[in-house]
C-alpha cells in the first residue's frame, strides 16, 4: 500500500508540473501564480484556487461581468477573439479597456501557459 501511495504521489506531481500556469496581478500589486488543469476557465481555476477580486457570481454562464480582467498585451491576441455576448457583457464591466476579457471565456490550454492577467480594482 505504501508503495502505491508513493507512485500516486509521483504521478501527481508529475501531473500538476505539466499544468499550464495562469499569473494573476492583483489592483494591489500581489502577483499569484497557479496550476490550472486544461479545458477549465482562466475563471474557474481563479475560483478555486482563492484568486482575490474574481467574483464570478454567474458560476461562468456569461450572465455578469464580475471575472473582468485585462490581458497581457503580450498575450491579447494569442487567444481567440471575443463573440459578441462576451462584447456585450463587457460593457457592463469595471473601466473595460481593449484587454478587457471575461475570464469565463478563456479555456485554458497548454499554449496559455505563462498567461498574465491583471484584475481591475472591482468588479461591477
Amino acid at each position: 500500500m505504501i508503495k502505491f501511495l508513493g507512485a500516486c504521489s509521483q504521478v501527481l506531481s508529475v501531473y500538476i508540473y505539466l499544468m499550464p500556469k495562469i499569473i494573476f496581478n492583483t489592483h494591489d500589486n500581489k502577483t499569484h501564480t497557479v496550476d490550472i488543469q486544461n479545458g477549465l476557465t482562466v475563471m474557474e481555476g481563479a475560483v478555486q484556487n482563492d484568486i482575490p477580486g474574481i467574483d464570478a457570481d454567474c458560476g461562468g454562464g456569461m450572465a455578469c461581468a464580475t471575472c473582468h480582467v485585462y490581458v497581457d498585451e503580450d498575450w491579447f491576441q494569442k487567444l481567440p477573439q471575443k463573440d459578441d455576448g462576451e462584447e456585450d457583457m463587457l460593457d457592463m464591466a469595471f473601466e473595460p479597456k481593449k484587454n478587457s476579457r471575461l475570464s469565463c471565456q478563456i479555456i485554458v490550454s497548454d499554449e496559455l501557459d505563462g498567461l498574465v492577467v491583471n484584475i481591475p480594482s472591482k468588479q461591477s
